[in-house]
C-alpha cells in the first residue's frame, strides 16, 4: 500500500512536467493545412508550414504523414528559433522527368541554415531517377544538364538525420556541406548498381560528422569525402552495391583545403568495386594535405579492390599523367581487413613520386581470392614504405622478384 502511495505521489509530481513537455512541441501536420496525398504538389503547403515552424519559439515538428506525396521541389531555409524536426512518415516522390524541375539549377530538396534540427520518421524520399540515369552523359559531355540531388543539407549545425530512406536519386542522394556536429544514423540509401553518379552521401567542408549504423547501396561511392573535412567518423555502415567509401577525388581545384581525422570502422563492403579508397589527380594544382586516416575492422565480400590509395586517379582519360600529384598523404592506418577480393591486386598503394606517402601502418590483413589463389595475388606499392605487422595475406609490399 505504501509503495502504491509513493508511486502515485511521484506520478502526481511529474505529470505536470510531462504534460508541459508534450504540449511544448508544436506539430505542423501538412495534411491539416490543405496538403493532399496523390498527385497534388505539396510544396506550397510545406513552404508555408516550414516558415511558421521556423518562427516558433518553442520546439516544433513539421509532419508529412503516411501516404504518397508529390513534391516538385522545395527550399527549406532557416534560421530556426527553437529545435525543429522534419518527421517524414510517408513516401515523398519527385517528378520522374528531370526536365520538369522548376528551378533547373537547384536540388530537389534543399535544407539550409538550421541549428538544432532533426529528420526522422521512417519515410522515403524517392527521387524517381531512372529517366535521368539514361540521359546522363556528363562523363563525356561538359554541357550535360544539371541533375538534382535528393537531399541537400548546407550550413547545418547540431543535427541528426535518422530512420529515413533516400531512394533512386537523379544525382547524389545526399550532400552535407559546410556543417558541424551532424549525425546520420540508421540512414538508408537505395539505388541500382548501374545508376550513374548516385553517390550516397557526399561530405565536404564539415567538422564532427558521424555516419552510423546505415545501409548504402548505390551506383557510385557509398560515401564520398571532399576537402576541408575534419573529424569524420563512419562506423557500422553496410556498403554495396557501389564504389566504396572514398576520400576525394582531390587536386583539381587549387583552393582545396586539408582533410584530417577520417575514421572508417566496422564497415562491410559487398560486391563493391572498391572498399576504402583515397584518390587524387596527377598534373593538378592543389597542394592540400590528407592526414590521420584510420581504416579499421573492415569486412570485404567479393570486393574488387579492398584498399586503394590512388594518386594517379584519371577517369575517362580526363587528364595527363606527366606530372605527379602534389598532395601529401600521411598518418594512414590500415588494420584488421578481412574477407574476399576478386582481383589479383587486393591492396593498391600508388602514392605520388613527388610526395611519397608517410607514416603508413598496415596490420592484420587476411584477404582471400574468391577463386583458387593465383601465384600473383599480392599488393602493389609505389612511393610508400609502410610499417607492417600481424598477418599479411596477401604479402604487403613484397620486394620485387629476383631474376633467375
Amino acid at each position: 500500500m505504501e509503495i502504491k502511495l509513493f508511486f502515485s505521489a511521484v506520478l502526481l509530481v511529474f505529470l505536470p512536467f510531462l504534460a508541459y513537455h508534450a504540449e511544448s512541441v508544436t506539430v505542423f501536420d501538412i495534411s491539416k493545412y490543405g496538403a493532399k496525398p496523390g498527385g497534388e504538389d505539396i510544396s506550397p503547403v510545406l513552404a508555408k508550414v516550414w516558415k511558421e515552424a521556423c518562427e516558433a519559439t518553442n520546439a516544433s515538428k513539421v509532419l508529412i504523414p503516411k501516404g504518397t506525396w508529390y513534391l516538385s521541389q522545395i527550399r527549406l531555409v532557416g534560421p530556426n528559433k527553437a529545435p525543429l524536426e522534419l518527421e517524414v512518415q510517408g513516401t515523398v516522390e519527385a517528378n520522374p522527368d528531370y526536365t520538369k524541375l522548376p528551378q533547373k539549377d537547384g536540388q530537389w530538396i534543399t535544407i539550409n541554415y538550421l541549428d538544432g534540427f532533426t529528420i526522422s520518421g521512417g519515410g522515403v524520399f524517392d527521387g524517381k531517377g531512372e529517366q535521368a540515369w539514361k540521359a546522363n552523359d556528363c562523363h563525356k559531355n561538359p554541357n550535360c544538364p544539371k541533375l538534382p540531388i535528393n537531399l541537400s543539407l548546407n550550413f547545418i549545425k547540431n543535427a541528426i538525420i535518422k530512420d529515413v530512406t533516400t531512394k533512386d536519386s537523379k544525382n547524389f542522394h545526399c550532400n552535407c556541406i559546410s556543417s558541424q556536429n551532424v549525425t546520420f544514423q540508421r540512414f538508408t540509401i537505395s539505388a541500382p548498381g548501374e545508376s550513374i553518379n548516385t553517390d550516397g552521401i557526399h561530405i565536404a567542408r564539415v567538422s564532427n560528422v558521424k555516419v552510423l549504423d546505415s545501409n548504402i547501396g548505390t551506383g557510385d561511392d557509398c560515401i564520398s569525402i571532399g576537402d576541408e573535412t575534419t573529424d569524420l567518423h563512419i562506423e557500422n555502415v553496410k556498403c554495396g552495391p557501389g564504389h566504396g567509401i572514398s576520400v576525394g577525388s582531390m587536386g583539381k581545384n587549387p583552393a582545396e583545403k586539408d582533410v584530417t581525422g577520417i575514421t572508417v570502422k566496422k564497415c562491410t563492403f559487398t560486391g563493391t568495386s572498391n572498399g576504402v579508397r583515397v584518390k587524387t589527380w596527377p598534373s593538378a594544382p592543389a597542394t592540400l594535405k590528407i592526414s590521420n586516416l584510420h581504416f579499421e575492422d573492415l569486412t570485404m565480400n567479393n570486393v574488387s579492390y579492398p584498399v586503394v590509395i590512388d594518386q594517379q586517379y584519371c577517369p575517362w582519360n580526363l587528364c595527363t599523367k606527366d606530372k605527379p600529384s602534389l598532395i601529401q598523404i600521411s598518418g594512414l592506418t590500415v588494420k584488421n581487413v578481412r574477407g574476399t577480393a576478386n582481383t589479383k591486386e587486393a591492396l593498391l598503394f600508388s602514392c605520388s613520386s613527388s610526395k611519397p606517402c608517410q607514416n603508413v601502418q598496415i596490420s592484420d590483413i587476411d584477404l582471400k581470392y574468391v577463386n583458387s589463389i593465383p601465384a600473383n595475388f599480392t599488393t602493389v606499392c609505389e612511393n610508400v614504405k609502410p610499417t607492417v605487422s600481424g598477418k599479411q595475406n596477401p604479402p604487403i609490399c613484397p620486394p620485387p622478384a629476383q631474376a633467375s
